[in-house]
């Protein structure tokens, strides 16, 4: 049992909280531990696009995955939306030192139209609502679709799916209680998707302004994963083969911030997800929370979208009488300086101090 004070965020109130049996409370606890601080209380922090289960190489074994999970908790993120691994991780939920994960379960794509490995990869794209209810039922509400990918038949980015079978394969998840998110970095993608109604894109690099403003309508989210965009130029340099895909992703990287400025301005949800797994480091995301805040979000705004923002978004409480005590205690104030991030004086998750 713990004792502690603070300013709570987003309130900006000061008060005292107490910890017992894994939860919070706004009542004393008799033989709660005082902690020796009075400083800021943050709601654990949330990483919307996070691959614990895959590596450089590609899929890890599932010892790795909770020693990336591990490494992304000891940064202070307490909730992970795993967007897309290609292992069991089920085991991972089940142990109480390694943040909460919700799990969409593996990519959806087709054959030669996604990293090798990664995916199910399904033989016609006619079968994608079958398999969109598959995902659907044994995941944790999100599906996780490749939106698009090199084809290297015309050389660069285009469309996995005909947008008659996204618009029937995303309604299969919506009866079936799920959301769905996809992939997508080229322009051509974004149409089909957004008309069938997807809840939530990956990167987005793509996206137009009356894009931006059906998003912003509709109430769809954005992850754009600023600090894994920042590939695309060794990306392209690799990409000699493909001329017209390496100009694209270079076009692309160069008009990210520009075009995340324009979602956050339009009012897009967006929020915080490092990619993690792959090409970026476990850890990182307290980096993207600041690519954020350089993108022009408000610092108190980057940190709401990686944490009581995302945390509503994904049906996770924050901080609050009887809600999962998955804090972050801090002396310094994060929306003043997002580094304080990077130090915290203790991680609780589940009620117990991790650090």
């Amino acid at each position: 049992m713990l004792h502690l004070r603070g300013v709570v965020l987003p309130e900006g109130e000061h008060q005292e909280l107490w910890i017992a049996n894994g939860r919070i409370s706004t009542e004393p606890v008799p033989g709660a531990e005082s902690l020796d601080i009075d400083g800021y209380l943050v709601p654990g922090l949330v990483d919307a696009h996070c691959h614990p289960g895959i590596g450089i190489g590609g899929p890890v074994s599932l010892e790795e995955a909770a020693e990336q999970a591990t490494t992304d908790r000891d940064a202070g993120t307490l909730l992970i939306r795993d967007c897309g691994v290609p292992l069991d991780i089920r085991p991972l939920q089940q142990r109480a030192d390694l943040p909460r994960i919700i799990r969409s379960g593996r990519h959806l794509a087709l054959p030669k139209r996604y990293i090798p490995g990664l995916g199910i990869e399904l033989d016609a794209p006619e079968q994608l609502p079958e398999a969109v209810a598959a995902q659907a039922a044994d995941g944790d509400g999100w599906v996780k679709l490749v939106g698009d990918w090199i084809d290297r038949s015309v050389g660069d980015l285009a469309p996995l799916w005909p947008d008659d079978v996204l618009a029937e394969a995303i309604a299969v998840a919506h009866d079936a209680g799920a959301r769905v998110t996809a992939h997508v970095f080229g322009e051509e993608a974004l149409p089909g998707l957004i008309e069938a109604g997807i809840d939530c894109l990956e990167h987005g690099t793509g996206l137009d302004a009356e894009q931006i403003d059906l998003l912003a309508t509709s109430g769809t989210a954005l992850v754009p994963t600023l600090i894994n965009i920042e590939n695309f130029p060794g990306i392209a340099d690799k990409a000699t083969r493909f001329p017209a895909y390496a100009a694209h992703m270079r076009d692309l990287h160069a008009r990210v911030g520009a075009t995340v400025r324009s979602a956050i301005e339009a009012g897009v949800r967006v929020f915080a997800g490092s990619d993690a797994g792959g090409m970026v480091e476990h850890g990182r995301l307290v980096d993207e929370i600041e690519a954020l805040h350089q993108a022009g979000m408000s610092a108190e705004q980057a940190l709401g979208a990686a944490s009581w923002g995302a945390r509503d978004w994904l049906g996770h409480q924050g901080i609050a009488h009887g809600a999962p005590a998955d804090l972050l205690v801090l002396d310094e104030d994060p929306r003043a300086d997002l580094g304080a991030l990077r130090r915290p004086r203790h991680i609780i998750l589940r009620g117990q101090l991790i650090g």
